[in-house]
């Protein structure tokens, strides 16, 4: 097809692209849903695959690292309305189809910048498996943890969290 065709109907139909559907991903359907959570006090970064991107999800991941009063900052997935009812946490949310980024302290910026960071790590690997989905993610976590440390540093990290 010429450059000047593009964008025009075609004879055929256009070549499958795989598991590229529109839609999330589901765990089922090879393409299991990974949560990126974020402490703003001590700047760890934690990223999580999980089964399914639903309520129960998000309480179980949010459950593990509660305090007395925790504020979660989100994006508009419907997974997450439910914590608006909920006492233990606090939550803030932007609303990106309505054109909000950025609501004073309410942002997933630093979510979204490590997400783009993990795919970016796992995209030379060309496809991971759903089984072999979390070593690769913990080898990503354990990159970004020694990636700032002197070599005396770096290498006790690496061997405290190997052993």
């Amino acid at each position: 097809m010429t450059a000047g065709l593009k964008g025009r109907e075609r004879d055929q139909e256009p070549r499958s692209r795989g598991l590229s559907k529109r839609g999330r991903g589901s765990y089922d359907k090879d393409k299991p849903p990974v949560f990126t959570l974020v402490d703003r006090g001590s700047g760890q970064r934690y990223v999580v695959p999980a089964k399914s991107a639903d309520e129960s999800t998000v309480r179980l991941l949010l459950g593990e690292r509660q305090e007395e009063s925790l504020t979660v900052y989100t994006d508009g997935f419907r997974a997450y309305d439910p914590l608006e009812d909920d006492e233990n946490f606090q939550r803030e949310a932007v609303i990106h189809s309505e054109g909000e980024y950025v609501d004073g302290e309410a942002h997933v910026n630093t979510c979204e910048s490590h997400a783009s960071l993990v795919r970016r790590w796992l995209s030379p690997h060309r496809g991971v498996s759903k089984d072999k989905l979390t070593p690769y993610l913990r080898a990503f976590q354990l990159r970004r943890r020694i990636l700032r440390k002197p070599g005396r540093e770096a290498l006790k990290e690496i061997v405290r969290t190997v052993l």
